[in-house]
């Protein structure tokens, strides 16, 4: 998606806004990207794996979405992770062991 293009994007909030579908994988590609908030939408699928790549993302914030699926490992990459939020989700699984490894 078109989402992927925005290289320069550092926060991305739009809650409460009706979203639908998938979390783009091309999230992956926001390489500068510092918060999410995606919070009180009708989105489906997973946790994209791709958010893993997101080195700079500090603030991440998914509750009230409707995931499903596991806490994807490649979580335990963010190494500016301060606050996740992932509540009121139908996440399956255990909290990955790599998210404890943060510092």
């Amino acid at each position: 998606t078109e989402i992927g293009l925005l290289s320069q994007l550092s926060s991305i909030n739009l809650c409460c806004i009706g979203l639908t579908g998938a979390i783009p994988t091309e999230i992956g590609l926001l390489s500068q990207l510092l918060s999410i908030r995606l919070s009180d939408n009708d989105l489906t699928g997973t946790i994209p794996t791709e958010i893993g790549l997101l080195s700079q993302l500090s603030s991440i914030n998914l509750c009230c979405i409707g995931l499903t699926g596991a806490i994807p490992t490649e979580i335990g990459l963010l190494s500016q992770l301060l606050s996740i939020r992932l509540s009121d989700n139908d996440l399956t699984g255990t909290i990955p062991t790599e998210i404890g490894l943060l510092s």
